[in-house]
C-alpha cells in the first residue's frame, strides 16, 4: 500500500549515541537507536496530521520497547520531529489518542526533536513490500 503525497520512505536508525551504525550494533541494545521509517512527503497532497493517523494505525503505540513479536529497545514507539510545529502536532496527536478511550492502555511512544538518521543497510530498504506487513509509507 502506498499513500499519496508521500515521495518517499527510508529506514534506518534514529535517536541512538553511536555514529554510523549497523543492524548488529543497533541490536546490541548498546547504541540508544530506534529502528525508524523516514518520510518525505508532499504537504500539498497529504498532511503531515494525515500522517501521524497512519503510524497510530499502523502499530501498537502502548507497547514499551516492542512491536508484536519483535522486543528491544531499538522497536520503541517513537515520533522525530524536524520543526516546533511537527513537534506539536505529534504531541497534540498523542493527547487526543491517548484521551479517545480507543486504547486499553497508556500510550508510551516518545516525540523528540530528530537527530542524525543513520541510513538501513540495503536489504532493510522496502522490507515489507519484499516480505509482506508494514504500514503503508
Amino acid at each position: 500500500m502506498s499513500l499519496p503525497g508521500v515521495a518517499a520512505t527510508r529506514v534506518g536508525y534514529i535517536g541512538g549515541s553511536f555514529q554510523n551504525p549497523t543492524y548488529r550494533d543497533v541490536c546490541s541494545h548498546g547504541t540508544g537507536h530506534a529502528e525508524a521509517v523516514e518520510v518525505t512527503f508532499d504537504p500539498q497532497q497529504i498532511s503531515y496530521e494525515n500522517l501521524l493517523d497512519v503510524f497510530w494505525e499502523c502499530h501498537d503505540p502502548t507497547q514499551f520497547n516492542r512491536q508484536g513479536p519483535d522486543i528491544g529497545d531499538q522497536y520503541r514507539s517513537a515520533i522525530f520531529t524536524h520543526s516546533a510545529e511537527q513537534q506539536k502536532s505529534a504531541e497534540d496527536s498523542l493527547e487526543k489518542l491517548d484521551h479517545s478511550g480507543r486504547l486499553n492502555r497508556r500510550i508510551v511512544t516518545e516525540i523528540k526533536p530528530a537527530p542524525v538518521f543513520w541510513e538501513a543497510e540495503a536489504y532493510h530498504q522496502k522490507y515489507h513490500a519484499k516480505n509482506g506487513g508494514g504500514c503503508g509509507f
